[in-house]
């Protein structure tokens, strides 16, 4: 199955949080997009990874998303190396996205800042000829491909984006994505330790950014992005 946009996230939730209202939108627009997850978010101090594998596939449906992956890397200690730039690695060559998303290039846990850097040198990787890679269980050669474009979800860090995206009418679904993560995000009722991103305070602030970065460009809700080269337009009407 080719895809128009595959997001790919270090823990199942980072690709809801950081971009969740943008492929909302993409999908009512038409596009085939999918979510890889590097880990299963074995680490995480509420719930468990049997817990957050239901809770993502949940997500994923009440998102629209036509296929999800997990890549099973360890929760923590994944590296950037040759062994997991090759399953990445395969999952690009799999499903051929014109569009990458990733995680953010710096942020507070460490796994976004290594899941960032990995998944965009993957893609440059996915290029090369002369990698050899197989599909899953199958001895079929990968044809090279190469995104034509790799953007980066902003997280925990307010980093300053290089463009934003207008999800106006769009934060209902992407809210309603997270909310499949019952385990890790506010619930008065839980016994679970709280975490910085189990508060109220971190889920009110999902809304509040979107509407900072929609104020920002007159409309009410943005989702910004950071690029790795120029973002061009053809002419000065492109820019809204």
């Amino acid at each position: 199955m080719k895809l128009d946009i595959l997001a790919f996230g270090a823990h199942p939730d980072d690709v809801e949080l950081g971009c969740g209202a943008t492929l909302a939108k993409e999908i009512s627009l038409g596009k085939k997009v999918g979510i890889i997850d590097l880990t299963r978010g074995e680490l995480g101090t509420r719930g468990t990874a049997a817990i957050r594998d239901k809770e993502a596939a949940d997500a994923a449906t009440r998102l629209g998303v036509l296929v999800r992956e997990n890549l099973e890397f360890a929760d923590g200690f994944f590296v950037n190396d040759k062994a997991h730039q090759l399953e990445v690695i395969r999952m690009i060559r799999k499903y051929r996205p014109e569009v990458v998303l990733c995680n953010a290039i710096e942020d507070r846990h460490i796994d976004h800042a290594k899941g960032s850097k990995l998944v965009s040198d993957a893609c440059f990787l996915s290029g090369l000829i002369k990698i050899d890679t197989k599909f899953d269980g199958d001895d079929t050669w990968q044809d090279p491909w190469r995104p034509k474009r790799v953007y980066h979800y902003i997280q925990w860090q307010s980093i300053d984006p290089d463009f934003v995206v207008d999800v106006s009418g769009f934060m209902d679904a992407k809210m309603n994505a997270i909310e499949a993560y019952g385990s890790q995000f506010y619930d008065p009722k839980s016994d679970e330790p709280q975490t910085p991103i189990s508060t109220k305070t971190f889920f009110d602030s999902l809304d509040y950014r979107a509407r900072d970065l929609g104020r920002l460009i007159g409309v009410d809700h943005a989702e910004g992005f950071t690029a790795e080269r120029f973002v061009a337009v053809e002419q000065l009407d492109d820019l809204i």
